[in-house]
């Protein structure tokens, strides 16, 4: 008897349905899978057949052939385990065909019949949108539930997948309130509050949250560089609830979502050690998953001591930055994965860390000064927008009780400014400063003549490129918007052009 199962895979961040055709005929004993399944789809057959005898069914000592269509898309993951299970039961008259029409099984069986956790249940709960019920494991129920005309029932054994089929277990949809997990209060852990000096530093990152700006943070060792960065999710907007969406899509597919969370609501943020690799930060691997950019999405990438990753590697940075999506190439596939996000970069001034500083002398000479900064490409430096040096705070300011701004009061201005940019920039698709394209800073970046002046003075005496000049005025109009004026001032321009100390002349 032939059966018929609906199923779902993953192809990158994107589902796809994949009917699961079994057919069970005479002759010896065999179990085969064919449609371009990978190991563990292959290795399915040895857990469908334990779960299926450990609880109670009989599994038929016959030819059992499963495929997979359509047959061009290779499979992979475990979660065609359910669909294949279903089919054979179908297969051997123990369950109806007419039970599982229109339904979509997606599940990992585990050798006692339990089924198991998923990657992805966002993304199949996407695809089946309007069209399909989803049975799927407990523990991912709420994540695919989130989505709105998505009918979603949750299960934990193999026998209560019969159940509901043959409506002997009434059951309802999950459904999962949107609004309360956005409305919950957020604790924040790392306060801007608890950073004593660093006034320009904090005024900088500010700057960066309002416009989404990338960071470069040059200092000294102990002056505070990781600590600002920790801090910099605590004053961006919150997410919204197409943001969170999104973020948890890509989370979801690399399964780092907790079991039983439905959506990421906070800002992620990433610090990978500095010996990733290209596919480790980028995505990618023989079976890609999304890199640590893609992890990154609508959050903060933060590279601690730059100047120690490879140099590949951060050359792989050029295009997520500048496009906002990552592109990973196959033979069989291209998959894409998102990449809006802020970059925060730190390293110290030079070999021994001392460089400018007032406390100690630096050892270094000129030329290992230039060979160890020279490590940070010219075309990666131009797409940090900010360059913000971060000397040693002096143990008077350490010791002091100052009460500092927290960072609520910061993200208050952060929110402020970025919804200025919302409503200037909706009708261009774009949301941030950082976004603009070059028409898009002809027409919003208007200069007056003294302004030209001064911006045509720092590019010939800093040598700056063309990419350099349009980022300053982003971030001149970044801070235009945080002083809440339309029209971009002097004093703007010139604080955008102080930001750009990496841009200067060593001196011999």
């Amino acid at each position: 008897m032939l059966a018929k199962v609906l199923s779902a895979g993953l192809l990158g961040l994107d589902a796809h349905l994949i009917e699961i055709e079994v057919d069970i005929g005479g002759g010896l004993p065999q179990f085969s899978i064919v449609g371009l399944p990978d190991a563990t789809v292959r290795e399915s057959r040895d857990r469908v057949r334990a779960a299926l005898k450990n609880t109670g069914f009989f599994f038929p000592a016959k030819k059992i052939t499963v495929n997979l269509a359509p047959a061009g898309i290779k499979k992979e993951g475990s979660g065609l385990d359910l669909g294949i299970a279903i089919g054979i039961l179908i297969a051997e008259g123990i369950l109806a065909q007419e039970s599982v029409t229109n339904y979509v099984l997606v599940g990992e069986l585990s050798l006692d019949g339990r089924v198991k956790p998923i990657t992805g249940s966002l993304s199949i709960g996407m695809r089946c949108q309007g069209q399909h019920p989803l049975i799927i494991p407990t523990e991912n129920a709420s994540e695919a539930a989130v989505l709105n005309q998505v009918e979603v029932y949750g299960i934990h054994t193999l026998p209560e997948v019969l159940a509901l089929l043959n409506g002997e277990q009434p059951a309802s949809p999950v459904t999962v309130d949107r609004a309360a997990l956005f409305h919950a209060p957020t604790k924040i852990e790392e306060d801007f509050s608890e950073v004593h000096g660093q006034t320009q530093a904090k005024r900088a990152l500010e700057i960066a949250a309002a416009g989404g700006h990338n960071v470069l943070l040059i200092g000294p060792p102990g002056s505070g560089k990781t600590m600002l960065a920790q801090r910099l999710p605590s004053i961006l907007p919150s997410l919204s609830q197409e943001e969170a969406i999104e973020t948890t899509r890509v989370h979801s597919v690399a399964g780092l979502l907790p079991n039983g969370g439905a959506l990421i609501t906070t800002r992620p943020f990433r610090a990978p050690h500095h010996n990733i690799s290209e596919a480790g930060l980028i995505g990618g691997g023989t079976i890609p998953k999304p890199g640590e950019v893609s992890l990154a999405h609508h959050g903060v990438l933060f590279l601690d001591e730059v100047l120690e990753f490879k140099r590949p590697v951060l050359d792989s940075l050029r295009q997520p930055l500048e496009e906002g999506t990552v592109t990973v190439t196959r033979v069989n596939a291209s998959l894409r994965y998102p990449a809006q996000l802020m970059l925060v970069t730190a390293m110290n001034p030079c070999p021994c860390g001392y460089f400018g500083d007032r406390t100690r002398e630096c050892l270094c000479s000129p030329q290992q000064i230039r060979r160890y900064r020279g490590r940070l490409s010219g075309p990666l430096l131009d797409r940090l927008d900010i360059h913000l040096e971060v000397p040693a705070v002096v143990v008077s300011e350490l010791s002091q009780n100052l009460a500092a701004e927290s960072s609520l009061t910061i993200r208050e201005r952060v929110s402020q400014a970025r919804s200025i940019q919302t409503q200037r920039l909706h009708t261009e698709g774009l949301f941030t400063n950082a976004q603009l394209k070059p028409r898009h800073i002809k027409k919003y970046c208007p200069l007056d003549e003294p302004g030209k002046k001064l911006l045509e003075q720092a590019v010939n005496r800093l040598g700056l490129s063309a990419r350099a000049y349009g980022r300053i005025l982003r971030v001149a109009r970044t801070i235009a918007d945080l002083a809440n004026s339309e029209r971009l001032e002097i004093s703007h321009l010139a604080e955008a052009i102080q930001y750009r100390s990496m841009d200067r002349v060593l001196p011999l």
